[in-house]
């Protein structure tokens, strides 16, 4: 860069200025006529801030999410207007669902142009406006800084989420008339609970009997799992996640009692309608994680309930909590175990209570003998014991997922990524950003057939950054959560979820991965060595049965007590005057 070109930077240049700024080291995107700028900037910088060219936005986005989910920082994703921000929407709405912070830079129309409807202009206010923090679209290059510095600071602040900005293509090309002030970079900030609430939340802990601590939700770090984990421990009470928030504790931990999700242990639920006090930290017990809000009232919970989050406009959103403590989770654990007041003490009748809870926990845990060729108990039960403790295990979403929630202990922070928002195609573009951040790490991708294949493009990207992943394909021929639905509602009439698949053995290596076919549980603990081992991205293909098809349901006793149930109720009288 030329002395003039320094002194009155181009809007392009000055926003990859900003991003460095930010502490921006890693980018993803698919490249764009619409930010060319951008990108030859982006070039200039490639020795301080290195990007990650995909093949399909929604991956892109993806991995952003990703990235942002792993570090706590954001993740930075640039896609062009229009069919470019429209595919990497599923990561914003993801982003949002997650607490997960995200910056995603589009490209737009120049100034002049817009409410024409240009080529490929979209309206980005109206289009991400229900589901991102902050939508701004840049109409200054001189505002850049603020404008970005901003974006960065919501991503990352109160409760996580996404933010986009549209960026002008005439916006990019101009060249700022003076010199810019730099900006500040973002801060995570701990919002400490005041005295009287820590009071309050001491008050109900000293009358519970039968507490849960149930956590989840966004802004969690390595530092807060390391307090929950003290705090668990001097308190001695039940641990509980939410769905797929499994790796805020050691699943090891004495403490921990299972997660809350799609396929909850039933004595788990039996537990948590027997508590009488929830303690919710960061999380907000959301439909998926309470059986359509069955198990927890709304929105007077029947058990007591300490509402602990860092969004304000959370608090008392969805339940009446009896305490509302706004607090970041770390800054809420460690104020709480400083506070050393006497009703911070394990009442001893909570220690047989978190013994059974643990001991539930344990016995669903353990793997059984599913029957077929191809047992996803087992197969799970071996990714437990051959995985290092600090391995990153990814998945999108399935009926597959439920082996993986019951039968996988995670033992390190952020060793689960996985979208709440029941995404699916997440996890290999996950497993393939984590493994570009984390290389050292065993980073292994548990896929379904229809959920591997939305972005199997990705195995591309893998090859050619050597994210050496190991992806784990479940192939059973069917859409098969919605055929679990199908055959609850409509039994013997499946229509639309019967799906064909390619070899995905040669599929694998005709992108150059290391791949093999298994298909005895038993051959399946030297295959994934030998794909660990491998130094490539490598695919282990297990075709598997539509029979077996959760971790809880065959597909035939499904279908029959649905059957039973039709013709108890076609059985049944009908009152004169009402529908049958």
């Amino acid at each position: 860069m030329n002395d003039s070109a320094a002194a009155s930077p181009s809007g392009g240049e000055l926003l990859v200025r900003c991003l460095i700024e930010q502490r921006v080291d890693l980018a993803f995107c698919v490249p764009g006529e619409s930010y060319l700028d951008a990108l030859d900037a982006l070039f200039e910088q490639r020795g301080r801030l290195r990007l990650i060219v995909c093949r399909h936005e929604a991956a892109a986005a993806n991995m952003a999410e990703a990235y942002g989910k792993l570090t706590g920082k954001p993740g930075v994703c640039f896609v062009t207007r229009g069919p470019g921000a429209t595919h990497a929407s599923i990561a914003v709405h993801t982003a949002h669902e997650d607490e997960t912070p995200l910056v995603l830079f589009v490209g737009q129309v120049a100034r002049g142009h817009m409410g024409r409807g240009a080529f490929q202009e979209v309206d980005y206010r109206a289009m991400f406006g229900g589901m991102a923090k902050w939508v701004a679209e840049v109409d200054d290059p001189a505002r850049l800084p603020e404008i970005v510095a901003r974006a960065f600071q919501v991503a990352a602040g109160g409760r996580p989420g996404p933010v986009v900005l549209a960026l002008p293509e005439d916006v990019l090309e101009a060249r700022t008339p003076a010199p810019v002030a730099p900006s500040r970079a973002w801060s995570r900030l701990g919002i400490e609970p005041t005295a009287a609430a820590l009071a309050q939340v001491h008050g109900e802990l000293a009358r519970a009997r039968k507490p849960l601590l149930v956590v989840g939700g966004g802004g969690w770090s390595a530092q807060a799992s390391e307090a929950l984990a003290d705090f668990a421990r001097t308190l001695r009470l039940p641990v509980v996640a939410e769905f797929r928030c499994q790796d805020y504790l050691d699943n090891r931990h004495d403490s921990y009692a299972g997660d809350l999700g799609l396929s909850t242990n039933p004595a788990l639920a039996a537990r948590v309608r027997d508590s009488d006090l929830l303690l919710v930290l960061g999380g907000r017990l959301s439909e998926a994680l309470t059986g359509g809000y069955r198990l927890v009232d709304v929105p007077r919970p029947r058990q007591r309930m300490i509402h602990v989050h860092a969004d304000v406009d959370e608090l008392g959103r969805v339940y009446q909590a009896d305490v509302l403590v706004p607090a970041t989770p770390e800054a809420f654990l460690r104020a709480a175990l400083a506070a050393r007041q006497p009703s911070l003490a394990a009442d001893p009748s909570w220690q047989d209570w978190t013994r059974a809870a643990r001991s539930d926990y344990l016995r669903f845990l353990a793997p059984t003998r599913e029957g077929g060729t191809v047992d996803m108990a087992q197969v799970v039960a071996t990714l437990d014991q051959e995985l290092a403790p600090d391995a990153i295990v990814t998945n999108g979403a399935g009926n597959y997922t439920t082996w993986l929630h019951r039968h996988y202990r995670y033992k390190h922070f952020r060793g689960q990524l996985a979208p709440l928002n029941g995404a699916m195609g997440y996890g290999l573009p996950a497993a393939i950003a984590a493994k570009i951040h984390e290389p050292r790490r065993q980073v292994v991708c548990l896929a379904g057939d229809g959920c591997f294949l939305m972005n199997v493009q990705e195995l591309e990207t893998a090859v050619r950054y050597n994210a050496a992943i190991v992806v784990v394909v479940v192939a059973n021929g069917s859409y098969g959560t919605i055929r679990a639905h199908q055959e609850r509602r409509f039994p013997g009439r499946v229509y639309a979820t019967d799906i064909g698949n390619p070899d995905f053995v040669a599929l694998a290596r005709s992108f150059g991965l290391s791949a093999e076919r298994v298909t005895r549980h038993e051959d399946f603990a030297p295959a994934l060595r030998r794909a660990l081992d491998a130094g490539v991205p490598s695919l282990i293909e297990l075709p598997t049965e539509i029979e077996h098809l959760s971790a809880q349901s065959r597909l035939s006793a499904v279908r029959d007590r649905a059957l039973a149930a039709a013709r108890l109720h076609s059985s049944q009288p009908q009152v004169p005057g009402t529908p049958a």
